[in-house]
């Protein structure tokens, strides 16, 4: 049996759409008819995942929120002892989002087809990654299922509440430079030129910033346009370079040249990474299989890669902490605290304390840079003000000695 996504029209001739599970289309088509509907399509759940993932909005998968809270509660299910099959039933039925429950109805069929929970859910990878796919496949060898989901949905609310974090902690900035930028740039191409024409109407010497004001807004108003095609232009053509794995490689190298930048990309990757690596190791996921999964979570490329060529030499016989600080990538306090739990057998109890250790360091940092950047943009913004002012204001001082 099946999950198929289908679309159809009621008798008022709205259209309906929905999921059912059935062995065929031809099946689901005839439950739609003796309900009443007439079906335009229907669908194979998998299959409409599989050509959907090449476009650009189902690679975001699911919102983190979404994810955590379909996990939660299918934690709690079977906690409760509910049959699996059954907890993802009820979890569907509870699911407001018709798209996410035709994915966990699509991994409830394969359930009843007699595949693992793990591998019914590697049908859908943009919304099941592989960390949780590789936990839940761990919970289930190991019989505690419940347990790794309780741990999978903590993670999962544990990145929601960080990215609201930062994205509030930006918010203001953003806000902030977008109005200064729509200030200045209203100020020079609609105020200034209306200002300034009176004084070049005089066919007098200028003083010398008035001048140069009258210059940058001729040069907005002529080619103000093109200048912002050009700079989304650049940042196209940056993300297009980005793809390719030596620019990206080049580029996270360089970042940690950058005092404050290198400091908080160690911090926030070295972060995942523990955070990771504790909930594979507690679920029971070997130590190199857990850390090249956990080296994916790392946006650092640099890093990845640093924690991809750790695991080939701890397959050799050396330590974790010993491969991780050779790469010169992540924090002192990080490697000692690996250290600790691998000489006290107790890796993933250190490996939480580190990640914990460095969210705290992210959060820090975040209202550092917030803390030095918004005055900073204020009195940037203050000055350009000041500037257009000094400008516009020079030439009404000696407006008596330009008349003359």
């Amino acid at each position: 049996m099946g999950a198929f996504e289908y679309a159809a029209l009621d008798a008022a001739g709205r259209q309906r759409k929905g999921v059912l599970e059935g062995d065929t289309p031809r099946q689901i088509r005839q439950i739609l008819r003796e309900r009443g509907l007439i079906p335009l399509t229907v669908e194979e759940v998998a299959k409409g995942v599989a050509r959907r993932g090449h476009g650009l909005l189902f690679r975001r998968g699911v919102a983190p929120a979404d994810l955590a809270l379909i996990t939660r509660q299918l934690a709690t299910l079977v906690r409760a002892g509910t049959v699996l099959d059954e907890a993802l039933a009820t979890v569907a039925d509870q699911t407001e989002k018709g798209r996410l429950q035709g994915i966990i109805v699509g991994v409830r069929s394969r359930v009843l087809e007699g595949h693992a929970l793990a591998a019914a859910m590697a049908d859908f990878p943009g919304v099941f990654p592989k960390l949780y796919r590789t936990t839940v496949g761990a919970g289930e060898q190991s019989g505690h299922l419940d347990v790794v989901l309780e741990r999978l949905a903590d993670y999962t609310e544990f990145v929601q509440q960080i990215r609201q974090k930062v994205m509030l902690a930006v918010l203001y900035p953003i806000i902030l430079t977008v109005v200064a930028i729509l200030v200045v740039g209203a100020l020079l191409t609609y105020v200034v030129p209306k200002i300034v024409d009176v004084f070049e109407n005089l066919h007098q010497q200028l003083p010398v910033l008035t001048r140069g004001l009258i210059q940058v807004s001729s040069f907005l108003r002529s080619y103000g346009l093109l200048l912002l095609v050009g700079l989304f232009a650049l940042a196209v053509l940056f993300r297009l370079l980005l793809r390719r794995e030596g620019v990206r490689l080049r580029f996270d190298q360089a970042i940690f040249r950058v005092p404050l930048i290198a400091r908080f990309s160690r911090s926030m990757n070295a972060a995942r990474f523990a955070r990771t690596f504790s909930i594979l190791t507690a679920s029971g996921v070997p130590v190199l299989d857990g850390m090249h999964i956990s080296a994916q979570v790392i946006g650092n490329m640099a890093m990845r890669q640093a924690v991809d060529e750790a695991a080939s030499r701890v397959r050799e016989g050396s330590s974790v902490h010993q491969m991780l600080a050779k790469s010169g990538y992540f924090p002192p306090i990080t490697i000692h605290l690996i250290a600790s739990g691998e000489a006290s057998a107790k890796l993933e109890e250190m490996l939480e304390r580190a990640a914990v250790n460095q969210e705290r360091e992210v959060e820090t940092l975040i209202s550092t840079l917030m803390g030095v950047f918004e005055p900073l943009l204020i009195l940037i913004m203050g000055g350009v003000v000041l500037i257009i002012v000094l400008a516009i204001l020079l030439p009404i001082f000696d407006l008596n000695a330009l008349v003359k």
